[in-house]
């Protein structure tokens, strides 16, 4: 059994740990909070847009504009969402696997890959892969990208795809669905029309017309909803990573409280025994002397 000096030592860090964890459990927290309005926010926004965008790849106008362009997908390219740091319990592995799962479907379809990684987590991660081809890495982005920060993600994602250098454009992220539930997702974002529009925009946009031509209409609409698009997605992949700090932070705090009381319980126990200890020789040597 330790002594009572080495216990109260381990006691004294794990204390420090605690209030270490406990600091960042409170910053995660404010962040989460920020983050998670930003992303409700903008969350109907995100979806209308992507139904707009769904709506009109099926409508014949569409075909004059290259990003609503099928062609069959010989090269893929894989945006992935990661944080920059870590201690943000399994939010960084799980969103890999989810890449790593993207990439063996590319191989087993003989479909060659490029990867822009967003977050210096993922980075890495792509650095390190045998073959992996890395395009781009953001890094650094604010928890709201704005102007430059966007701006650049978007419009090489729209060149790559337009130049044909790739034929099909996925995203792979967080969906934030509560402070709990976070799921690693993957979303065409290029060609446009992955999916059916709603029947609450078909109805909405049956009688539109476009003004003053559908190529001056679709060079500004697609942009600006791919955008939201990515936008969004950057908002849920960061009220993710703040829930799941807090949380993993929040453990840490709470596996500290426990550590402190066990090793607060071993040092009474070391300490009483050391008293009965004492106890027994003073007893024995009073015992020695009578005799």
């Amino acid at each position: 059994m330790a002594n009572t000096r080495e216990l109260k030592t381990r006691i004294r860090s794990v204390k420090n740990t605690k209030q270490i964890t406990r600091a960042m459990q409170m910053v995660a927290a404010s962040k989460m909070r920020k983050a998670q309005d930003a992303d409700k926010e903008s969350a109907p926004y995100a979806t209308t847009a992507r139904d707009i965008l769904n709506y009109l790849a099926g409508q014949s106008e569409t075909t004059i504009h290259p990003l609503f362009a099928t062609r069959e997908v010989k090269k893929r390219l894989i945006v992935v969402i990661a944080a920059d740091k870590g201690l943000a319990g399994a939010y960084n592995s799980n969103i890999l696997k989810e890449y790593v799962r993207v990439l063996k479907e590319n191989d087993s379809k003989k479909i060659a890959d490029q990867t822009i990684a967003i977050g210096r987590r993922a980075g890495q991660f792509v650095g390190r892969l045998k073959g992996a081809e890395l395009a781009g890495v953001y890094d650094d982005l604010s928890d709201r990208p704005a102007g430059n920060e966007l701006k650049a993600i978007v419009d090489t994602i729209i060149q790559k795809f337009t130049s044909g250098e790739v034929d099909q454009v996925d995203i792979v992220f967080t969906k934030f669905v509560n402070s709990i539930i976070q799921t690693p997702q993957r979303l065409q974002l290029l060609p446009i029309g992955a999916d059916a529009a709603s029947d609450d925009v078909k109805t909405q946009f049956s009688a539109a017309k476009f003004e003053p031509s559908p190529e001056v209409v679709l060079e500004a609409v697609a942009h600006r909803l791919l955008s939201a698009e990515i936008y969004q997605s950057i908002l849920d992949s960061k009220a993710s990573e703040w829930s799941m700090r807090m949380i993993a932070m929040k453990n840490a705090t709470d596996n500290a409280s426990d550590v402190i009381d066990d090793l607060t319980l071993e040092m009474n126990k070391a300490r009483q025994g050391a008293i009965t200890q004492e106890l027994a020789e003073i007893s024995g040597g009073v015992e020695a002397m009578n005799n």
